[in-house]
């Protein structure tokens, strides 16, 4: 590649950046979000499995795949911007009980949800950067598939954990997460993904720990 050549596409990632400024500063926000989820479960499912809930730690494991998916995904959009030497921080993961961790994973979602997805893509809209919108909008989407099960789980964080823990301990339950968008099911979709439309092949299975 010639001088000019690097040149150029030095000049077209820093008009790109310029151009899509708050676009940037919303992907490297979701960006984090997502890395402090995806350890947060992984650790969580390390508890788990420590303290004999082999169901509540897949039930991490599936929660944390997700989340790589959707940072993986908004580091690529990043990337493709010119935004290659950023340095997030490194995020601290606190580990409690897994009742605990059960608590602060359902409300960590619900805010995901409720409110930080939904100020993610209001403020990235006016830059009307494709892409990024529709990563925003896949990892949203993919939250807002948890809100049911969420709601029903809340209610077991409390005296009723064991019950619920115990209603987690299904050896033939599985879980599987598209590899495009991150979109979790129990059950594979007939033919593609309800949210990107990928083909059902793209779907992985969550790996139990062992």
């Amino acid at each position: 590649m010639s001088f000019s050549s690097i040149a150029f596409f030095r000049v077209t990632f820093i008009d790109a950046q310029s151009k899509y400024s708050q676009t940037v500063a919303v992907l490297q926000r979701a960006y984090i979000n997502e890395i402090q989820a995806h350890l947060n479960y992984l650790s969580y499912a390390e508890k788990a499995k420590l303290e004999d809930y082999p169901g509540l730690s897949y039930f991490f494991s599936f929660f944390a795949m997700a989340e790589s998916v959707h940072a993986r995904n908004f580091n690529l959009v990043l990337s493709a911007l010119g935004v290659r030497s950023w340095e997030p921080p490194k995020p601290r993961v606190k580990v409690f009980s897994s009742k605990v961790n059960l608590k602060s994973a359902l409300e960590f979602e619900m805010l995901d949800i409720d409110q930080r997805y939904p100020q993610f893509v209001e403020e990235a809209k006016p830059e009307a950067h494709e892409s990024a919108l529709r990563n925003l909008n896949y990892a949203w989407e993919t939250e807002k598939q948890h809100r049911d099960l969420i709601l029903k789980m809340q209610s077991g964080t409390g005296i009723f954990f064991g019950i619920l823990a115990k209603k987690m301990e299904q050896p033939f339950l599985k879980y599987f997460v598209c590899q495009t968008c991150g979109s979790t099911v129990i059950e594979l979709p007939d033919q593609v993904c309800p949210i990107c439309k990928s083909p059902v092949s793209v779907y992985l299975e969550v790996e139990r720990l062992k």
